[in-house]
């Protein structure tokens, strides 16, 4: 593809450039993407890709010596982010700049997983965090069940199953009605900072 989705600065193109000469396969180019993207947590990521391990829907973009896959689910989440290369004393750093990562993606075609999280991220944790509470999807399995972990005043509280049932799951299958369920996976053990004990 021609057009750059992310920026590459001149000093991280050198940088990577080199990174990749001292592979030792022939054709090595990095492939980008996104971990939880469209939430608060979205981290952005960089990983040398072998030739022909990108994955299906993964978009190839030339810059000078090297190409990169961008994961395709990652894309508008990459749109105006900027890869930066800056030394230091300590040799130098590559810097990941996204401003979308985190911005949930309520498009019509957007998946289930990304409107999971913009109601989590837009409804729920608002009101839980009047608790000191909040909670995140951990995993969408393959029948469509929202596998949660709450954290802060909700980890080990004591009315967290009314939370869930009542709260939680009753919003999330009101907005997305093709959920299944609601599952949770956090460790209530732990109570150090829980609302009610």
């Amino acid at each position: 593809m021609s057009e750059e989705l992310i920026r590459i600065t001149d000093s991280a193109q050198d940088y990577l450039r080199d990174l990749l000469s001292k592979q030792d396969q022939e054709g090595m180019g990095v492939r980008i993407f996104v971990e939880r993207p469209g939430t608060p947590h979205a981290e952005c990521c960089m990983a040398y890709c072998p030739p022909d391990e990108q994955e299906d829907g993964d978009v190839r973009y030339d810059y000078e010596g090297f190409h990169a896959w961008i994961e395709g689910k990652s894309v508008h989440y990459l749109e105006d982010a900027v890869i930066d290369y800056k030394k230091d004393s300590m040799g130098g750093q590559l810097t990941f700049r996204a401003p979308k990562s985190r911005v949930p993606d309520i498009s019509p075609d957007a998946s289930l997983e990304e409107r999971i999280n913009y109601v989590l991220y837009a409804e729920i944790n608002p009101n839980l965090a009047a608790h000191g509470g909040s909670v995140q999807l951990l995993e969408l399995t393959e029948d469509n069940v929202a596998v949660l972990e709450f954290g802060g005043g909700c980890q080990g509280c004591s009315v967290v199953d009314v939370t869930l049932r009542d709260g939680v799951e009753r919003t999330l299958k009101e907005r997305l009605p093709e959920l299944t369920g609601v599952r949770d996976k956090t460790d209530h053990s732990v109570t150090d900072n829980a609302y009610y004990s």
